[in-house]
């Protein structure tokens, strides 16, 4: 698995469920977490949430490769969605980012005509909207607002570049675990992706006491762990 690959799925969380009143006050924050591949420390990444407007927020990463593992990844790894939230819901207005190839991500969601058109990867996009669909940053938004108000979707559908991915989604329950924060109470649930034979999966940790950010999350295929990322400050 390619290391920014790891980044992408530890986001693949939850799908945001029936209108209902917020489940938590979202607060601006910013993260920071690394990525340990066979035991070594190989990247950093730092995401932040911004109110940019009454009712829209803009959600960042910027993930890189460090030492000898700038090789395999070269370039800083950047995404950014803007959403808003709408009647308990989180809605994907845009997603801006730069892949591992250097090659911009511009894409823009229009709910009315229920299409998200744009460019990505250097490929035209022009993708009809399944009802409740996220990009790989509001989606992580959309899972901690669902989890604080006690559910868990079976299944999501999330935009990735020039494809839309349905995955799966299995809730383990509470485990109490070592951080980089100290010892937190967490709430661990599984993704897969739906109607393929693969045996990748993601397991992530979310800490409710943190307003249900995820802490830990591992990126599996078969019994192997083959990336994992680990909470290493979080600001209010």
């Amino acid at each position: 698995m390619r290391l920014h690959e790891g980044f992408l799925v530890f986001f693949l969380l939850a799908a945001v469920t029936a209108a209902q009143a917020d489940p938590i006050d979202l607060k601006p924050f910013r993260a920071s977490y690394i990525a340990e591949w066979k035991g070594m420390t190989a990247a950093s990444s730092t995401v932040e949430l911004a109110k940019s407007g009454d009712d829209t927020y803009t959600y960042s990463s910027i993930n890189s490769a460090r030492g000898v593992f700038r090789m395999a990844f070269p370039d800083a790894l950047k995404q950014a969605s803007t959403f808003r939230i709408t009647d308990g819901k989180v809605v994907p207005l845009t997603f801006r980012g730069i892949d591992e190839k250097d090659r911009p991500i511009d894409l823009n969601f229009d709910w009315q005509a229920k299409r998200v058109t744009g460019v990505a990867k250097e490929r035209a996009v022009d993708l009809a909207l399944p009802e409740g669909t996220q990009d790989a940053m509001s989606l992580q938004i959309a899972s901690l607002r669902n989890l604080a108000s006690g559910t868990l979707a079976g299944s999501v559908w999330m935009l990735d570049a020039t494809k839309l991915k349905e995955y799966e989604l299995h809730l383990e329950g509470p485990a109490r675990i070592q951080t980089a924060l100290g010892e937190l109470d967490t709430i661990v649930y599984t993704s897969k992706r739906k109607g393929t034979e693969s045996d990748r999966m993601t397991r992530t940790w979310v800490a409710p006491a943190l307003g249900y950010l995820p802490v830990k999350a591992e990126s599996i295929r078969g019994k192997k762990v083959e990336v994992r990322l680990l909470i290493e400050s979080v600001d209010r």
